[in-house]
């Protein structure tokens, strides 16, 4: 069992936790992952690694609450404990020998995306960080992308927060304004990364980003995560995250991550009745 240590509600429908898992922490690094289990009857379900204390001992996971069992994990609180938990999974965000980066952050992406932005950050990079949410209330994590950017350009579709307009906007600007960059690493819903893609392949920018599409096993074995990179198919559990995202089929993506979405509101939707006791 993995006790959960703390428990912060960053807007109505994302939560933090952070999980006691020395062995985890020890080895964690950005861009990897975990499965959990939060009970013995419970499914599987892939959370990305939000931040590590390796003196602690904790991993952060943060998630949105979508399905079932993102539902039933959201009812559990500190000083519960969960079933499973284990990782870290995938391969880590490549960082090293980079001196400038724009980090891009959608919506609970900006969850991937903030540990990477760090490790750069402490890594002596300069790091140019674009967040963005829909409005106000669903702003996460600007505090923390603060902390370890040299700058930091909040942006929402309504503008009640930060500038109004789209990530894309912000990137365009910087990147005429004469900066050069390195790598540009985006991470949020996959229409974003597409088009962010198309804007940096017009400046020919090498540009990675996070793909997190359905998965079960993550081992490789299942080929529920498989995805079109180059022409070839490519496992995100153990190929990635990480793919060049000019190379990433973004349509075929878009209609996979499509397929379940009405079956995860259904069970969304029993999962709280069950947890308010109605019937």
């Amino acid at each position: 069992m993995y006790k959960i240590v703390k428990k912060v509600c960053l807007n109505p429908t994302v939560t933090r936790m952070d999980i006691l898992a020395p062995h985890i922490a020890k080895k964690a690094e950005p861009g990897q992952f975990i499965i959990l289990r939060v009970s013995e009857d419970g499914e599987r379900i892939p959370l990305t690694v939000a931040d590590y204390d390796r003196n602690a001992g904790t991993v952060a996971v943060i998630f949105q609450i979508v399905g079932a069992t993102t539902e039933e994990l959201n009812q559990k609180d500190e000083g519960d404990s969960i079933c499973d938990f284990v990782g870290p999974l995938g391969q880590p965000t490549e960082t090293d020998g980079l001196k400038k980066v724009a980090v891009i952050g959608g919506g609970v992406g900006c969850a991937i995306a903030y540990p990477v932005a760090k490790k750069l950050h402490e890594q002596g990079a300069c790091v140019h960080s674009v967040i963005g949410f829909r409005n106000r209330e669903l702003v996460i994590l600007d505090k923390d992308f603060d902390a370890v950017s040299d700058r930091l350009q909040v942006m929402t579709d309504d503008g009640s927060f930060g500038e109004k307009g789209l990530v894309t906007d912000a990137l365009k600007k910087l990147i005429e304004e004469g900066n050069k960059y390195d790598e540009v690493i985006v991470i949020g819903p996959l229409i974003m990364m597409k088009f962010v893609c198309m804007l940096t392949k017009e400046y020919g920018i090498k540009t990675v980003v996070s793909m997190n599409p359905i998965m079960i096993d993550g081992t490789g074995m299942c080929g529920g995560c498989r995805i079109s990179v180059g022409g070839e198919v490519k496992f995100a559990c153990v190929d990635g995250p990480d793919f060049d995202g000019h190379l990433v089929d973004f349509d075929e993506a878009m209609e996979r991550a499509s397929m379940y979405k009405a079956f995860e509101r259904k069970a969304h939707d029993k999962a709280c009745s069950l947890f308010k006791g109605v019937e």
